[in-house]
């Protein structure tokens, strides 16, 4: 067992994945942050993993509290690293000693990533293809064509929370996940306000988890819809939210203007169901814009936000 090393899994109606995730960490000091499930994902800890710190919220907090909840647990207890790990993915041979080796000696690293896999194994997961692509990592394409030895740490822009391996260090300086984001976005607010802070974010090479996803349904979004709406803000928010950016206000009214023409031009068309629902952007953008700026002022700070 890693010393100081806690393992962080949010799970809600995981029923169908918790097993197998909870067998891959055996070994490992686990905690799972329960976020009010309906199925059978609680009994099936209790009953399978009695070794499990299982603590059972009474309301659907979503990913990002979720996670901040089990992460106070695990810093109160002298946690020195935190492994962030989703409930529909699996950990791999020795991955987390590797990865916690790794980040002890180059603690520029605030979060260390391994290669997340397809089910089975088949191939690299499909999503985080596109975070080592040749645009977001070139170096490591480099070495592979050239045939060079790979490297132990990559840097990379962005990497998706289904693993991360966070140090104390970086947790204390950059804080939690921002409640700003219910669900989804949280994770690239985080790697916004990491860079910030100084730390790095690095994908580790020959170290693996399997994220098994492949058969979640992935419908088309159509306009205007609630989902649609629901993506749009958060496409804000993880935008103008950004620490990194100064023209964040400038940008904002931007959008305002270019929203309220986009309304003026439907209404000298006739086109008012259209009109009616571009207006509805422009009210949900001015509704989450002083959020905005909330996030911006406090992630520009150190500390244990959220926590």
């Amino acid at each position: 067992m890693l010393e100081n090393v806690y393992i962080v899994i949010a799970t809600y109606n995981g029923e169908k994945w918790i097993k197998t995730c909870l067998q891959s960490c055996k070994g490992y000091t686990v905690i799972v942050v329960d976020n009010n499930s309906t199925d059978a994902t609680v009994s099936l800890i209790k009953q399978n993993f009695p070794e499990v710190i299982l603590i059972e919220e009474s309301n659907n907090h979503g990913f990002g509290k979720a996670n901040n909840i089990g992460i106070r647990f695990a810093l109160d207890k002298g946690a020195s690293h935190v492994f962030l790990l989703n409930q529909d993915a699996y950990l791999c041979d020795d991955v987390l000693e590797v990865l916690v080796k790794l980040q002890s000696k180059s603690p520029e690293y605030g979060i260390l990533s391994p290669i997340h896999l397809s089910s089975e194994k088949r191939g690299i997961d499909a999503k985080f293809m596109d975070y080592v692509s040749y645009k977001n990592c070139a170096n490591l394409h480099s070495d592979l064509f050239l045939n060079k030895p790979l490297k132990a740490i990559y840097d990379v822009a962005f990497v998706n929370a289904a693993a991360w391996l966070i140090s104390r260090s970086c947790l204390e300086t950059v804080g939690g996940f921002d409640p700003l984001f219910y669900h989804y976005g949280e994770d690239d607010n985080y790697c916004q306000r990491l860079s910030y802070h100084g730390y790095k974010l690095g994908m580790v090479p020959n170290t693996y988890i399997i994220h098994d996803r492949e058969n979640i349904d992935h419908h088309k979004v159509e306009k205007f819809s609630e989902a649609y709406f629901k993506n749009k803000l958060k496409g804000y928010k993880i935008d103008f939210a950004n620490v990194n950016r100064v023209d964040t206000l400038l940008r904002i009214e931007a959008q305002k203007k270019l929203l309220q023409k986009t309304i003026l031009k439907m209404m000298v068309f006739l086109k008012l169901s259209k009109a009616h629902n571009w207006l509805r952007e422009l009210r949900e953008l001015k509704n989450i814009e002083q959020d905005i700026f909330s996030s911006i002022k406090k992630n520009k700070t150190k500390g244990t936000h959220y926590l």
